[in-house]
């Protein structure tokens, strides 16, 4: 019997419980959730901008007729720290939470999920930093994102900010969600700019999880050429023409499915030295991730060619030439995306200074978890490097 050709790799794919993707289905959320939940007693986790915005309003009014005890949380803020957290745990448990949803953009997801843990863990905060540490259950989940990005409603990570610059991250089953609403209606108030970052953000965590050095799977690889195919068709219409019904779906479907590539296939260079510059120069996450991609892609291009050739063809169409080709193709064609969002293209532009880069190679290193990720090994050397190109 012939066993040519490769074998399947051993693997394993995560996912949330549930995805209901309806546009305006927040407005019929109170609808949604008895027909998903029995629990009654529900904390939102959310800031303070789209609380005060009025984009609860309509979630909380059919809520509410439907039967439900609102407690609404909105301390969260980008990076948030361990003390926003904490107080938000405080507050569900004053409320006598016994179901969590997160609305708004990662940060928000982020803390609704460890929420959800330490409403009933057993545990310090403390113990739950690193691979698979919480013990136990949480209580019902969901989550409903207001940006096109991060994905984070669709992935068991959630970062805090531990220090002056560092982050820690806790990754467990129990923080995926168990159901998770896609509601593009929320996302059309998105101004451009976010609108171009949280949508770079999505693309990296498409091409990282489809260029992943150790846990590439065929799963993950279609939601990542899925989620490219949606992402790249309408990221400048939807920052152009933030009304257009079709392109925020499109948008906030692509980040969705490039975050369940990513949950299983970790991103890897790009993220590692994208999270110095948020750190040091508290620069939003998906913005980072933008002026890095660039570089990164081809540094990587040495081992990443033929990769990038089967994502020239999901983005560009099929095509005989080369993989030099097409792989060149695919790193100038993203580079061309990126300029016309209008997002900024050089690390002096957001402010950063020339002599910060060595530290932020420094720091780089640190992320371990991402770097060994990553198709070429990335030194110090090779990060600041990295950083000079894009400054």
């Amino acid at each position: 019997m012939s066993t040519s050709g490769h074998s399947m790799p051993t693997f394993s794919f995560h996912a949330p419980g549930a995805m209901h993707l309806e546009w305006g289905g927040t407005r019929r959320l109170g609808e949604l959730m008895s027909q998903w939940f029995e629990q009654r007693n529900l904390l939102i986790v959310t800031d303070k901008f789209l609380h005060e915005a009025g984009l609860l309003e309509p979630a909380k009014d059919s809520l509410k007729a439907a039967g439900f005890h609102i407690s609404v949380f909105d301390d969260v803020v980008a990076d948030p720290p361990e003390s926003v957290l904490m107080s938000c745990v405080e507050q569900g448990q004053q409320a006598k939470a016994d179901l969590v949803i997160g609305l708004g953009g990662g940060s928000s997801m982020d803390i609704a999920k460890l929420v959800a843990v330490m409403l009933v863990a057993q545990q310090p905060l403390s113990e739950l930093y690193g691979i698979d540490k919480i013990k136990g259950h949480r209580v019902p989940l969901v989550q409903i994102p207001t940006t096109a990005g991060t994905g984070s409603e669709a992935t068991n990570i959630t970062i805090l900010t531990t220090g002056e610059t560092t982050k820690m991250g806790v990754v467990a089953q129990q923080l995926y969600a168990d159901r998770v609403l896609l509601d593009a209606e929320l996302t059309v108030g998105l101004p451009p700019l976010p609108t171009a970052a949280t949508g770079i953000d999505a693309m990296v965590h498409a091409i990282e999880a489809y260029t992943s050095a150790l846990k590439k799977n065929p799963l993950s690889d279609a939601f990542a050429r899925e989620a490219l195919k949606l992402l790249t068709q309408h990221l400048v219409t939807a920052c152009t023409d933030g009304q257009n019904r079709e392109a925020r779906e499109a948008m906030l479907l692509g980040a969705n499915l490039a975050g369940q590539a990513f949950a299983n296939s970790p991103v890897a260079a790009v993220h590692a030295l994208a999270y110095p510059l948020g750190g040091h120069y508290h620069l939003p996450h998906g913005l980072t991730n933008a002026l890095m991609l660039g570089p990164v892609l081809r540094y990587n291009m040495a081992k990443a060619a033929p990769l990038y050739a089967e994502l020239a063809d999901v983005v560009l169409g099929a095509s005989d030439d080369s993989v030099e080709v097409r792989s060149q193709r695919f790193v100038d064609y993203m580079q061309d995306l990126m300029n016309r969002s209008g997002a900024p293209q050089r690390l002096r532009d957001v402010k950063v200074t020339e002599d910060s880069l060595p530290t932020l190679a420094k720091d780089a290193m640190l992320q371990t978890r991402l770097l060994m990720n990553n198709p070429v090994e990335v030194t110090e050397a090779d990060a600041l490097a990295l950083y000079q190109e894009a400054f």
